[in-house]
Parts: C-alpha cells; sequence; structure tokens
C-alpha cells in the first residue's frame, strides 16, 4: 500500500508521514550505502529526504562538510529519480563554526550557501531551502535550561531578516528554490519570518524543523498553536530520541557502532532522568504487542501541526526496519499509555 501524502504546511510539496534523513552518509552510512537507502525509500513510498549542508555527523568536521550533498548529487547523476524525491537541505548559519567560519545567515552568506548546495546536490532547483539556526540563537539542544534571549539587537535582527527575504525572493524568482524553511526556531523567530515575509511579498516560511519526540515535547506549547494556525508543517529531527526510543540502549546496552560509541551521551539525551521515561515508554509498547521504533514514529504522524518525522537509518537493516512500521496506527489506548508517561515524566532531557 502506497504511503499518504499530505501537503507541508501552505505549500504544494507533498510529503509522506515519513523522511528519509541522511546527516550520516558519508561518515557511519558509506555513499555505496546511502544510495541504497535512497533506492529503497524511494520504492517504499517516501517521497522527502533531508539534508544539510554541514552533513555529514557523528562527527562533524570541516573536512567532510558538503560530503552528505555530494553523494546525494552523486545518486542523481548516476540516474536517481531527483523528481521522486521533495529534496530539503539547510543553509549552516554560525551552526559550529564548520562552514565560512560561523558567519551566520546573510545575504552574501547565502549566495555562497545555496550555490554550494545546488552544486554539490546537482539539480537546478532545491524543493525547501531551510534556515539551520538563528543567527541570534537558539535555545535547542538542550540549551533551553540557560536561554537567555536579552542582549539582542531586534532592530538588527529584522533588518537581517529582511535582507535574507530579498535574497530568498530572487532566488525564487530565479528557479533556484520552491520553498523556505527554518530550523531551531522559537515561536517569536517565526512570526517575525512569517510577518515580514508577508510586508515584503517574500517566500513565507511554509515549515520549520526542530527536535520533537516522545522525549522532546518543547514544540507542543506555542509553537504548536503558532504552526498549526499559519499552516507551517513541523519536520521533527530525532523522533526516536536518537535511538534511545528504539530500545537498543535498554540498560546501559551501548551496540558496537550505534550513535552512543561516537557521542556517550546522544548530544545531552542520556540522562538518568531519561532512564526511566524511556523504560515507562517501551514497557507500553511491549505490553500492547508493537515494536517501540514503529510506535515512536507512529505517534509523530497523530500530531496536529506535523508535517513529516525524520528518521537516520545507519544501515539497510534499520531502514527496513523501520519501513516495516510505517503503516500503523496506534490505539486510543497506547495513545492514552503515552500521554499519561508524558505527565509523569514532562522534559526528561
Amino acid at each position: 500500500m502506497p504511503m499518504t501524502t499530505s501537503p507541508l504546511g501552505a505549500s504544494d510539496l507533498m510529503v509522506t508521514p515519513l523522511c528519509l534523513g541522511t546527516m550520516t552518509f558519508g561518515t557511519q552510512t558509506s555513499e555505496a550505502d546511502g544510495h541504497s537507502q535512497l533506492d529503497r525509500a524511494l520504492d517504499a513510498g517516501i517521497t522527502v529526504l533531508d539534508t544539510a549542508e554541514m552533513y555529514p555527523v557523528n562527527p562533524i568536521s570541516a573536512e567532510t562538510v558538503g560530503r552528505t550533498e555530494e553523494i546525494i548529487g552523486n545518486w542523481i547523476a548516476r540516474g536517481g529519480n531527483r523528481d521522486g524525491y521533495v529534496i530539503a537541505t539547510k543553509m549552516s548559519g554560525q551552526n559550529g563554526g564548520f562552514v565560512r567560519e560561523g558567519r551566520g545567515i546573510h545575504p552574501d552568506t547565502l549566495e555562497d550557501g545555496l550555490t554550494g548546495s545546488l552544486k554539490r546536490l546537482q539539480v537546478d532547483t532545491i524543493d525547501l531551502y531551510q534556515f539551520h539556526w538563528p543567527n541570534r540563537g537558539s535555545y535547542h539542544f538542550r540549551q533551553n535550561w540557560s536561554f537567555d534571549p536579552s542582549g539582542v539587537d531586534r532592530a538588527e535582527v529584522e533588518a537581517n531578516m529582511v535582507a535574507c527575504l530579498e535574497f530568498l525572493k530572487s532566488a525564487r524568482a530565479a528557479g533556484k528554490i520552491r520553498h523556505f524553511g527554518l530550523s531551531n526556531e522559537s515561536a517569536w523567530g517565526m512570526s517575525e519570518w512569517l510577518r515580514l515575509a508577508r510586508e515584503i511579498g517574500a517566500p513565507e516560511p511554509v515549515a520549520i524543523q526542530n527536535e520533537y519526540s516522545l522525549m522532546c515535547r518543547l514544540f507542543d506549547t506555542d509553537l504548536a498553536e503558532l504552526c498549526l494556525h499559519e499552516k507551517v508543517g513541523l519536520l521533527a529531527f530525532s523522533p526516536l530520541a536518537a535511538g534511545l526510543l528504539t530500545g537498543k540502549y535498554r540498560d546501559g546496552a551501548m551496540p558496537e557502532g550505534s550513535r552512543r560509541t561516537l557521542n556517550e551521551s546522544l548530544g545531552g539525551r542520556w540522562t538518568e532522568r531519561a532512564q526511566p521515561a524511556v523504560a515507562a515508554y517501551l514497557k507500553v509498547a511491549q505490553e500492547h504487542g508493537v515494536d517501540p521504533t514503529h510506535m515512536a514514529l507512529a505517534w509523530c504522524g497523530t500530531r496536529p501541526f506535523m508535517g513529516t518525522a525524520i528518521f537516520g537509518a545507519t544501515t539497510m537493516a534499520q531502514l527496513d526496519h523501520i519501513l516495516a512500521g510505517a503503516d500503523l496506527v496506534l490505539s486510543a489506548e497506547v495513545l492514552e499509555a503515552l500521554d499519561a508517561i508524558h505527565r509523569e515524566h514532562p522534559l526528561p532531557y
């Protein structure tokens, strides 16, 4: 049975509930395996893939920046079905200083970033061009515990937004991008991008790519309401909580080749408070006879603001396992149990 598709936000981009993430292509996942994943996911009905100019990760390095886009571009060049996928990529911005020395997102860096992505992907048009991080900073990736938005010059921020939107307006007119999205953004940031885009007739953001899973539900409050009413779709990254919700790290296990062997804390997700929450979610899956990976991804699809959930698979076996549960529909009893755990274990990391 083919996967269902729906428009991403207010755009004409038709996306499936699941999106192939590619951030390990070039490190943990070889080029050959990456190409096989692109073929397999497309054959299974997935219509959207996500990448970024700074990928691959695990680890991120200046030497490998752009390699993932190159691998996707080589797949397209060898005959891969480019038109089968909505291709989403991200402009790095500050993002650790790995690209353009972290100079941020400005019209001059945008020119360089967009040109580079088009060349590496070997395409004429990028379907969804996203800004990876706000220049002014972000509360994502566990920075919410000490986030302080003061000290930002609002006039300067808005002037930069307008300048970037003017660039995007020209890029869309030239056929280089179809739509615009954001990543690691806040409710205030999204509302400003929307407001300013409307004022000057520039592309409005149709998507936001933020972390979202049973373990990370910061999106559920202000951003959920804003994005639902403004028709902005969520591209949820880390819907499996970097593997925690699959059960593979149960009881402190560290499988060979897994992300924990490269990043033991999983980006701050592996904490003492997180472990009982993970155990509770895994218990629900066991009690109701569903696979925990399939359960976590299917739950994302029940959220009213969801565009698509981005999963990563370092191996073909992992990809096949995820695809096997793509049509899972969760019962009301499972959904009630998951909500009860969220109340008991809010913000576990």
